[in-house]
């Protein structure tokens, strides 16, 4: 005899809870040792190479640079419980007050970029689901599945320059770069949305042509329902579990693609933030905007998780 769907509820939060807590373990021990092994001297960068030797000393003895790598690790996680992400080593500001600047807009970006995407790939997927049922329209199949291949092999800051040098050098459209005013918020939002919109609309399209072959389909045009009932009403919801999944994948990736588009397009966010840091060699504002990426992207996979056990209790519970 199967066990209730509900009754497996518990053992599914603690699963996922589990995993959650042993993927933020791994993630603050990875940017804690990543930083360590680049070489390099992070208190001679910020200081100069003409910086005397003693301040140099006083410094890292000050940051505790010189203590053993296991004392440095302890006190980095004793921080973290603490709430406390450090100074950086550049600008002797707290790491946490600099991440509260910079997050806004870097959560704007990835947040209006996914819901542009997903306001374009579904559509377009239903749409072009319908006209290649059953085999129908090879010509548009293949045009619409050469397109998705192509837009989705351009990185994003390579599409990102296109756009720059169609949209803003040769036509002065938009902005070039910067975060001012509404207009300066297309060109990024454009780099990043293009290819996990082709991405979506071809997961889209797939599970619409297995859903509309289904028997509830048929029994829903046997009823002379609208055409728009039928693919709205009842097709498209039991196509969403898969393209939630993804959804949910493509969300991370935004957010992690973002570091690249924010500079290319000047963009004040953590993605411009880490890339000045890490040239800087600043150990704690690196470390606190890697684990601001990495526990972003860990609690979106954790929440599709729990959506999609919402919509579909017996298979995302039941094979937990």
């Amino acid at each position: 005899m199967k066990t209730p769907v509900t009754s497996r509820w518990p053992r599914f939060a603690l699963r996922r809870a589990g995993r959650l807590l042993v993927s933020l373990w791994v993630l603050v021990t990875a940017s804690f040792l990543m930083i360590h092994l680049v070489p390099g001297d992070p208190v001679r960068a910020a200081l100069g190479p003409t910086a005397p030797a003693d301040l140099v000393l006083a410094h890292k003895e000050e940051l505790g640079l010189l203590d053993p790598l296991w004392q440095q690790y302890a006190a980095f996680l004793g921080r973290l419980f603490s709430g406390e992400l450090g100074a950086s080593i550049s600008t002797r500001l707290p790491v946490g007050e600099t991440i509260a600047q910079r997050l806004p807009a870097t959560a704007e970006l990835a947040v209006a970029a996914f819901l542009l995407s997903v306001a374009v790939a579904v559509p377009v997927g239903v749409v072009m689901a319908v006209i290649t049922r059953r085999g129908r329209g090879r010509r548009a199949e293949l045009a619409f599945t050469g397109t998705n291949v192509v837009i989705g092999a351009i990185p994003d800051f390579l599409l990102g320059v296109g756009l720059v040098y169609l949209l803003a050098v040769q036509t002065h459209v938009f902005p070039v770069a910067g975060r001012e005013g509404p207009s300066s918020y297309v060109l990024p939002v454009l780099a990043l949305a293009i290819g996990p919109a082709a991405v979506l609309s071809r997961i889209v399209r797939v599970e619409m042509l297995a859903v509309m072959e289904a028997d509830y389909i048929r029994t829903a045009r046997a009823k002379r329902l609208t055409n728009l009932r039928v693919y709205a009403v009842h097709a498209l919801p039991n196509a969403v579990t898969a393209t939630l999944t993804i959804g949910g994948l493509l969300l991370s990736s935004l957010v992690a693609g973002t570091v690249l588009v924010e500079n290319v397009f000047a963009w004040p966010g953590l993605g411009s933030s880490i890339v000045t840091s890490i040239v800087a060699k600043d150990y704690p504002l690196v470390q606190g905007t890697v684990l601001v990426y990495g526990v972003g992207v860990l609690l979106i996979n954790t929440l599709v998780d729990v959506v999609l056990a919402l919509l579909d209790p017996r298979s995302a519970i039941g094979e937990s």
